[in-house]
């Protein structure tokens, strides 16, 4: 209880590796809700994805400007309808350098355009392993937005999926970032909260948006 007398504060995870607090507001929150309630919807819309050994992940995933598969990117859902990935749209890559301009400061000259979006969906029961974004060619930082439930999320060290780790507790609207020493740190969602989204929100469960710069060609 104490910690909610209080509003909770901009925080250094590690370093690159920074949380900002209620970053989207509630109008913001509902513009990307509905984008992504969109992008959700076939060809090329949520779909639930399956691990070379035959597993499937709990949360489920929709993709824009590449698709990702485990472990790589392709133009089309290849592992799904074979839908060509829907677009990443402009005014998404300027929210994510707007997102990473606050979080990290000005950029440098020369930063690279995000033009990677998964959107994962977790109902209260999804939970999302230690893993690392390591599936692009480039190291720009990583800028996350939560929507809906608040989630448990683990941010890790480089070098093992096991501790040392962070348990930072991510809110709809919240902001994560990580990059430099920490852009391939292990991460993951031991637990999602069901019910505790805003209300007025209209979302039963959590939607995590990550933004990426792939680094690759245009062509592919």
């Amino acid at each position: 209880m104490d910690a909610e007398l209080f509003p909770r504060e901009r925080a250094l995870i590690a370093p690159g590796a920074v949380h900002v607090p209620d970053w989207l507001g509630p109008a913001g929150q509902r513009e990307l809700l509905d984008a992504c309630r969109e992008w959700a919807r076939p060809p090329a819309g949520l779909r639930t994805v399956r691990t070379p050994g035959g597993g499937a992940m709990t949360a489920r995933q929709v993709c824009l400007g590449w698709h990702w598969y485990p472990y790589a990117y392709a133009r089309t859902v290849v592992d799904g309808d074979g839908a060509p990935v829907k677009p990443f749209p402009a005014w998404l890559g300027e929210l994510g350098r707007r997102a990473l301009t606050d979080a990290l400061g000005p950029e440098p000259a020369g930063t690279e355009e995000y033009d990677i979006a998964l959107i994962n969906f977790y109902t209260g029961d999804a939970r999302m392993g230690m893993h690392r974004d390591a599936d692009e060619t480039s190291h720009a930082p990583v800028v996350s937005l939560s929507l809906g439930d608040t989630c448990v999320f683990r941010f890790g060290n480089t070098r093992t999926r096991t501790r040392p780790y962070t348990d930072v507790e991510l809110r709809s609207g919240d902001l994560f970032v990580f990059g430099g020493e920490s852009r391939l740190a292990y991460h993951g969602v031991p637990r999602v909260y069901p019910g505790t989204g805003p209300a007025a929100l209209g979302l039963d469960g959590r939607l995590n948006v990550t933004l990426r710069v792939s680094g690759f060609p245009d062509g592919g």
